[in-house]
Formats: C-alpha cells, structure tokens, sequence
C-alpha cells in the first residue's frame, strides 16, 4: 500500500461528531498501553501521527484517521487501566459500544494484545463483545520483536487458548519498531477494505468531495 494521504480527522465523543465520510473502516480495539497508536503510525510510515504516550489511559476518544481520502483508521479509547474511576471506564465503553452498533462504514475491528502477556479477562471480554457483532475475530499480537521466534510461537498458542480462536490464521504478530508483520496487514486490510477495487474507490473519493 501506497500511503499518498494521511491525517487524523477527528477525535470523537459521540455519535453525532463521527466523520461525514463514506468509505470503509477498519478499527483497532486493546487495552491501554497495548501499542495502538504504534501500530497506526507504523502502518501509515509515519511517526507522530497518532500521539504515543508511556503513560497508559491516554486515548479517550474515538481517532478517526484518513488514509488516501479512501479508507479510515479508527483508534478506540484503551480499556482496563485500573487508575481511571469505574465512571470514566462506564462511559468509554459507551463510546465504544455506540460506534460499533451505529457506524455502517465499519468492515472489521482488530483486537490488539501485547503477545508477552497472557490476555486478561478485559481482552476476553473485548474479543467476545467484537465476535457478538458478528465480526471475524482477528488478533494482531504487537511487540513480537521483544520475543524470539519460539517465544512467539509459545505466546501465539497462550492467545488462542485464552481468546478460544479456533483458527490459527486470525492471529498476527505485530512489531511497530522492527515493521514485521506490516506487509502481511496491508495484505489483509486491502482484502477486508476492497481497496483494490479501483472504480469503487473513486466513487468513494468523488462522493467524499462533494460532502466537502
């Protein structure tokens, strides 16, 4: 994938704030800290689009991310950081439920897990929340250049026993400092997003246009 466009469109706490867009959504779902915002910029080739940051719990809106005035990125608020009030968790996953039930460009949501932990019972519950959409369940494992081959093998298994994957295929190690396993994404992304499907993709951007 040739990223000619990207830019963050908006940060959203409701509905009525998404973006007026018609193009495809892919979105990414993990706990606080798990390296979303890494992923995305390691993704798109770019540093500092999708603030980072060591302290967990930052995102706490909905990111919408514009790639190639075609498709969207969408970076969900992080859960499970025990420091924020059950308040604050009550109203993210809110948030997070309203786009997934309203959003109709939406074609897939990754769960994002740290492959050196076991997932928690959060992820549990994240992974069945995604699956009870009706959604293909993938997995994208980041930091696996922390881990060797073998480990990775070892923690791939941890996950699909956890997560009850049945398919090996759904789970993908990711690494945003050593970019393994970016190309194997965009081969996925392409598929799920039909961004090869050059005629459908302009008549996305001209309808985009117009709303502008």
């Amino acid at each position: 994938m040739i990223i000619r466009k990207a830019e963050i469109l908006i940060s959203a706490v409701k509905r009525e704030q998404y973006p007026e867009t018609v193009g495809p959504e892919i979105a990414f779902a993990g706990k606080s800290n798990v390296g979303k915002s890494s992923m995305i910029n390691a993704m798109l080739n770019r540093k500092k689009l999708a603030r980072t940051s060591a302290a967990p719990g930052k995102t706490q809106t909905i990111n919408f991310y514009n790639i190639n005035d075609h498709f969207n990125f969408v970076d969900l608020p992080g859960y499970g950081y025990a420091k924020v009030s059950k308040t604050e968790k009550d109203k993210w996953g809110k948030m997070i439920e309203t786009y997934l039930k309203s959003r109709s460009q939406l074609r897939e949501v990754f769960l994002l897990v740290d492959i050196r932990h076991e997932p928690g019972k959060n992820d549990q519950q994240m992974y069945e929340w995604i699956k009870s959409f009706n959604y293909k369940g993938y997995v994208m494992a980041t930091k696996a250049d922390k881990l060797s081959r073998s480990q990775q093998i070892r923690a791939i298994a941890v996950i699909k026993k956890c997560l009850d994957i049945k398919d090996n295929s759904l789970i993908m190690p990711f690494s945003s400092s050593s970019k393994a396993g970016v190309e194997e994404a965009w081969t996925l992304f392409e598929d799920i997003l039909g961004v090869n499907d050059n005629d459908k993709m302009d008549e996305i951007t001209e309808i985009n246009e117009e709303i502008e």
